[in-house]
């Protein structure tokens, strides 16, 4: 919703609320906005409003529409414009609309006020901005609920913790699982080797089915390994302390069930994880068959390894030890987060308690922060109007902010004498007048940058900021020269500043001199 509030002439602090659609304004009685003030036409200007955007429109008036200072016939207005009219200035001000809405109980006696903060805007029509809307409204939003009973600080710690910790989950365990992927691939190929070992070292034996002549010694020191040698009865032939016995490990029983019912099949090998980081691996011993020209199982081995790797690694202190390192990285930069949030905030308190004890017309925060910008723009709108009901309605020296125009052209006057290089800006840091040892030595020409900010016809921005800076500096000192140093077109020069102050205490413009150091 745009409103329109007089910051200065006879209407002065009156407010007038403009509809969607068009809003014309003028002297007559019967318009959207009256402004019944001589000098405005009776139809002077309109004002089209499409939800958040307002398009301004001089309606051929006598003494013509100026916004910001500059007369137009049509433009794009927006929140903390200015528009100037005879003995009239009004200022945009865009406001949220919060509707508030009553529901009333059956008994009509109790009733619930319910303001539409919380409602979210309509959902966007293309998929980026629906893809945002579905994120902030649908899922920060319950964030926010929690924001009501918790510290903006708490949750923000919870939020890096939470981050920190779904991090290492999602990155580690994966690694890991993928290690073991590897481990086990690498344990089962050794117990591959193990079978093919004993089959190679015993080959005549197995011919002959003699497995209790099997030569199983090279494996029998191995403290990593533990197995059995058994026959597909399921007879424990190796080791030789047990020789003869039965098997009867679970892994060991549907290992022998497994080599009997593919005894012929070429698949040699099982492997299992039997907990405790203990790896089973069941291999067949493969003998040939001369009477069918075959190779058939004879045998199984079924080892366990507890390989060191696996001893080694603990994977709960892995993961512990990684979140304690993330997390007290986490906690760096939260607090890096924390304070770089917080300080636009302290920034715009200082502003504003100095623009309220010294009187300046408004703030401009120096940190860059573009989602503080309505509520810089709301602050400077209050200022305006605090200023304005501040001022003592006895003193009529202050009813209204002054025109720029006479200051300029007193300054302008001033120019015409000058013998090095001067520009004058008006008080919104546009290009008035500059003449030809300036042009000369800024690479400036008026021709083409009179009315223009400085900010977009000079060629050095180092240049148009150094110049702003200067102004600011003489604007917020009651017109005290400021000067600064720059170097152009390879020479050094010192830069002079001088505002020119009104009597409503509002700098009209600024008088810049360009002196060659030698």
């Amino acid at each position: 919703m745009f409103k329109l509030v007089a910051i200065a002439g006879k209407l002065r602090g009156e407010e007038f609320t403009l509809v969607e659609g068009d809003n014309v304004c003028g002297r007559e009685e019967d318009l959207t906005v009256s402004l019944s003030v001589d000098g405005i036409s009776k139809q002077h200007f309109s004002i089209n409003v499409k939800g958040e955007t307002a398009f301004l429109k001089d309606l051929d008036s006598s003494n013509g529409t100026y916004l910001n200072g500059k007369l137009i016939k049509s433009a794009t207005i927006q929140n903390g414009d200015k528009i100037s009219l005879p003995d009239l200035i009004l200022q945009v001000v865009y406001v949220e609309e919060k509707k508030i809405i009553i529901k009333k109980v059956a008994d009509g006696k109790e009733e619930e006020v319910v303001d539409d903060f919380s409602k979210p805007p309509p959902k966007p029509k293309n998929l980026g901005p629906t893809l945002l809307w579905l994120f902030k409204y649908k899922l920060v939003i319950h964030l926010n609920g929690l924001n009501r009973e918790y510290q903006w600080r708490a949750m923000s710690a919870i939020s890096f913790a939470v981050f920190v910790f779904l991090t290492m989950y999602l990155t580690i365990f994966p690694a890991i699982e993928y290690g073991d992927t590897i481990l086990i691939s690498e344990v089962a190929q050794r117990g591959k080797l193990y079978a093919e070992e004993i089959a190679r070292l015993n080959a005549k034996a197995l011919e002959k089915k003699q497995l209790d002549m099997v030569d199983t010694s090279f494996i029998e020191n191995n403290k990593e390994v533990k197995f059995e040698l058994f026959d597909l009865q399921g007879r424990v032939v190796r080791p030789f302390v047990r020789m003869n016995e039965y098997i009867q490990d679970p892994f060991s029983v549907k290992a022998q069930e497994w080599a009997a019912r593919t005894m012929n099949e070429s698949d040699s090998t099982q492997v299992q994880i039997l907990g405790s980081g203990v790896i089973g691996i069941a291999a067949k011993i493969m003998a040939y068959n001369p009477r069918t020209g075959t190779s058939e199982a004879v045998g199984v081995i079924a080892l366990r390894f507890k390989p060191k790797s696996i001893q080694d690694r603990h994977t709960m202190m892995i993961f512990l030890k990684s979140l304690i390192s993330s997390g007290g990285i986490a906690a760096i930069f939260f607090g890096i987060f924390y304070f770089l949030t917080l300080r636009p905030l302290e920034e715009l308190k200082y502003l504003l308690d100095d623009a309220i004890r010294s009187g300046k017309r408004g703030i401009e925060p120096e940190l860059k922060f573009e989602e503080l910008n309505p509520l810089k723009n709301s602050i400077n709108s209050l200022i305006q109007r605090y200023r304005e009901a501040d001022r003592d309605s006895d003193d009529d020296t202050f009813d209204e902010v002054e025109e720029s125009g006479p200051y300029i052209e007193t300054m302008v006057e001033f120019m015409n004498g000058a013998h090095g290089a001067v520009m004058i800006l008006d008080q919104d840091k546009n290009v008035v007048r500059i003449n030809t040892p300036a042009e000369d030595c800024t690479g400036i020409r008026e021709s083409g940058s009179e009315g223009m900010s400085l900010l977009d016809v000079a060629r050095e921005q180092g240049l148009a900021a150094t110049v702003i800076e200067l102004c600011d500096g003489s604007a917020d000192n009651s017109g005290t020269s400021q000067s600064g140093n720059y170097e152009l077109q390879g020479n050094d020069y010192s830069v002079f500043v001088n505002a020119l102050m009104g009597k409503d205490g509002f700098a009209k413009c600024f008088y810049i001199s360009f002196v060659r150091d030698e």
